[in-house]
Order: C-alpha cells, then structure tokens, then sequence
C-alpha cells in the first residue's frame, strides 16, 4: 500500500476536499474508511466535505469558470493532453490502486487507467472540433449558425465499480469544453479519487490554473448537495435506478440537465448458426469480469434451441477453468464483490431464482475460505423469465434461457426494465442486421459477434429506458456539457422579418 502511495506521490492528508493544486481544505466530518474488499481490512481514512468545505469548493469552482471558459478550447486540450500524459507515466501504481481498493483483476485496474488515458487523447482531439452547423436564412442579406459555449460547473457523481474512469469520461470532456468539475467519487473508493485528484493538480499547477478539477470526499448528504445545487447546471450521476430517478426529479424540479447512467441488465441472443466458441468467449468475460459488478455485464443468455445444450456445456466448462482469488494476482480472473451485503444479494438472488424452477448448473457459493466477499460465479438454467431474471443482481449470475424463434428471442430481449447493452451471435447477416433495426434491440448499445461489456471511448456511451438515457464519452457526446445558442447576423440595411411578415407602414 505505503509503496503503491509512494510511486503516485501521494502524501498521507487528512482532508478529502480538493479545489486546487495542493489546495485541499481540511474538514471536521466523520472520516469515510476504505476497505480492501479482498481482505476486509481498512487501507484508508478520508475526511469528508462538510456543507462549509462544500460550499467553499463550489465558490472556488464557480469562480474559475469565468476564467477557464475564456482560455481558447485547444489550450484547454493540451492542459488535458498533459493530464493523459501524467497518468500514462502512472498507469502501473493507478491500476494496482484501483485493484487494491475496488477489488477488479490487475488487468482490468490497468485497463481502467487506460481507458482514462484514451479519453484524454480523444477530448484533446475535440477541442478543435467543437463545431456549429451554419444554416440559410429565409431573408436576403442575413446568415444563420449556431456556436456552442461552456456549460458551467459540472457535478460528476461515479460509482465504486470504475472509481475513475467513469470521472475521465465526464472531466476530461468537460474541461476541453470549458467547464470545470467538482467530483463525488464513491464512498467505496475514495483513495482512488484522492490519488487522480494529486495527478489533476500537478497538471494544473504546470498550467497555472485552480479549481479545474475538483474533489469532494462525501456519502448521500455530499450528492445531495450536489443535485440541489442551482450553480451546477449539468449533474452526471452513475449508479442504482432508485438512486437515479431521486437525482433526476431533484434536478429537474430546478430545470437542470441530467446525464445518468443507471442499471443494465443485458441480454445476449445466441443464434443456431452462432459460433459458439466465440460466444463463449464473450459470454464469459461479460459476465465474469469485474465480478459481474459492471452495468454492461452480461446477465442473460436467450439460446437457440438446437445449440442450447452444447453451449451450456461449454460455458459450464469455461466456468470452472476461472481462478478466483487475489486479483492483484496476475492469474486470477476474478476477485471478490465490493461488500458483504452483495455476497447477500447474490446468494437471495439464486435461492429466489432456484424457487421458481431455475437449477443451478455451476458455482453460486459463497467463499469465505478466500476472504470475505468472495463467490463463485453462477449459471443458472431458467425455465422462463421469472421476476428475479429481470432485476439487476450486482454480482456474477448469468441466467439461461432457451427460443424457438427470433420473434420470441427479442420479445425475452426487450421485456425489462432496462436498456443500456446488448448482442447477438449470428453468422447470418439477416439476423444481425434485424437485431440493429427499429424493432430488434431496444437498447443503446447493441453488438454482433461481440459481447455487452467492454465498450469503447470513440463511441457514445449509455442507454435507454431505466438505464436513464444519458451519453457520455464519444461521438457527440460533449453537446451535453455546452449550450447551444443560435445566431443571426443581417448584413443588410433591411429589416425583413421571418415568415414574411409585414408590422406597421
């Protein structure tokens, strides 16, 4: 621990709220402990924003938005270059933290440096295409075209499960947009947050800016905050659908923008023509990795028929080949869930799902013998799509279930809640190119002969229905941290007036 601190250059601090280089505003809260879900064992105690603390970052946030906006949009993306740049050169000590207090495999904990990384590289392309359409005007003499600004302050609130690159997604777009961002990590992981925090200032200092990139420490009241908040005209807000709806309604009710990324429950459609290899594949680290603890995670498998018995051999197989234990181990392939009461829910979530007929072909225990929230992943047999199939476990269970035809699989596909990502395996492309169209997935994300999980950063992230509808990341993405504004400019020594029509003599 001490040595991964050492290699980040972080210094022990008894504060959690950060407004600046090396500004961190000491707090009189209840300190927030991180555990090691591996263990069990404290590795950390931050102090949380206090609304005096919060309130002084948010004035220090707000006020380095009248500076930050002004700064032409591609200095502010080699400032984010740069950012990119320092967390390459730390990827290896970022990643292992992130392993050591999420509880993701090393691979994943670099993977999600990385992931941190390419954004960057990406929001410092955009800054220099921030682009407005030019449109015709109906009168003589005038032009027509739209430009975008900066938003203002945005609150970002991310989950423990990718404690900081979901931040990335939002911070680094923001800030080559012009905003600066006040940070609400987990409560889970907030050493992480601390440890991006120190890189974010390092950076700024070299810029001679403050208040950028900004943290703030804290539990529900921190959120809540947050979300009432009027200066904060954007709030990103990753985690539950319950939480979710609360976060949407209270900023509504002050007419602020919301972008939320909520629960998943995706499905993948294995056809008969389906190569099943790969299929396995893809099932297997969808609903394996991250200890099934992402909201891409493959959830539900609807199986042709005719291959369903050999695919459930061949995923039961791969299944017992998947070494769980220390995920700081390079030979682990899955580590432990991030709490005690997910091992609960996992656990409640079989005996209900064994209660209405489902029979469990492979895993599904706890493990105390490894550490306190460790289990082996589950696959279960359903006879149909029970209550149980479609709700959101946080955990690894993938269900099974079995169609006759490609009308019935996506009816299976489309019945719940939600809709962030989905695939199919198919080598036909008729039935790929149907599960794409206006009545195959109704999700906003949706693949063919990949899986669910693993997106990339060049693609808009989110989805639909509960999964709350919001982007983020690529594409256009960044049109959510601007606002719009249309202009038009008469050149002439007319007046006409749109639509023809004639006031007064």
């Amino acid at each position: 621990m001490n040595a991964i601190l050492k290699k980040l250059k972080i210094q022990p601090l008894n504060a959690g709220v950060c407004t600046g280089p090396e500004q961190w505003i000491e707090s009189k809260g209840e300190p927030i402990t991180s555990y090691n879900p591996t263990t069990g064992d404290p590795i950390a105690r931050v102090l949380p924003a206090t609304p005096a603390t919060y309130k002084q970052a948010v004035d220090q946030a707000t006020t380095a938005f009248q500076t930050w906006r002004n700064v032409p949009a591609p200095r502010r993306g080699e400032l984010v270059r740069d950012l990119g740049n320092a967390l390459r050169e730390l990827q290896e000590p970022l990643g292992e933290l992130v392993t050591l207090e999420m509880g993701k495999i090393h691979a994943e904990g670099l993977g999600e440096v990385q992931e941190m990384i390419d954004v960057c590289d990406f929001a410092t392309g955009l800054s220099r295409q921030l682009y407005g359409l030019t449109m015709h005007s109906e009168r003589p003499g005038h032009r027509m075209y739209e430009q975008w600004h900066p938003l203002g302050p945005v609150g970002v609130i991310s989950a423990f499960n990718f404690p900081v690159a979901v931040w990335s997604w939002n911070a680094a777009i923001a800030a080559v947009c012009g905003d600066t961002v006040l940070w609400k990590p987990s409560e889970l992981a907030p050493l992480t947050a601390v440890a991006v925090q120190h890189i974010a200032n390092r950076v700024m200092a070299d810029y001679g800016v403050s208040g950028v990139f900004n943290l703030l420490v804290g539990a529900g009241d921190v959120g809540q905050m947050m979300t009432e908040d009027s200066r904060l005209p954007l709030i990103s807000f990753t985690g539950s659908i319950p939480t979710g709806r609360k976060v949407s309604e209270t900023v509504a009710r002050r007419l602020g923008r919301t972008i939320l990324e909520l629960g998943g429950n995706n499905a993948i459609i294995v056809a008969p023509d389906a190569n099943l290899d790969l299929a396995t594949r893809g099932i297997l680290f969808g609903a394996v990795g991250t200890a099934g603890q992402r909201c891409t995670s493959t959830r539900r498998i609807l199986m042709h028929k005719e291959i369903a018995p050999a695919l459930s051999d061949q995923l039961v197989q791969a299944y017992k080949q998947v070494k769980i234990g220390d995920p700081l181990d390079h030979a682990t392939l899955m580590g432990p869930l991030a709490t005690k009461t997910a091992v609960t829910q996992m656990i409640n979530a079989l005996e209900q799902a064994t209660n209405d007929g489902g029979a469990i072909l492979t895993g599904g225990r706890a493990r105390p013998d490894l550490g306190p929230n460790f289990v082996e992943p589950a696959i279960v047999k359903m006879p149909t799509q029970t209550a149980i199939v479609k709700e959101e476990t946080f955990a690894p269970i993938l269900y099974l279930l079995e169609y006759e035809t490609f009308e019935e699989a996506m009816q299976l596909h489309n019945e719940v809640t939600q809709g962030l990502s989905s695939a199919i395996f198919t080598d036909s492309m008729r039935t790929a190119e149907s599960f794409l169209a206006v009545g195959g997935s109704d999700c906003g994300i949706a693949n063919v002969n990949i899986g669910t999980s693993g997106a990339e950063i060049g693609g808009a992230f989110g989805g639909e229905k509960d999964t709350g509808g919001g982007r983020e990341s690529g594409s256009d993405a960044w049109k959510s941290y601007m606002r719009r504004q249309t202009n038009t400019v008469n050149w002439s020594k007319e007046l006409p007036l749109a639509q023809g029509i004639e006031f007064g003599g």
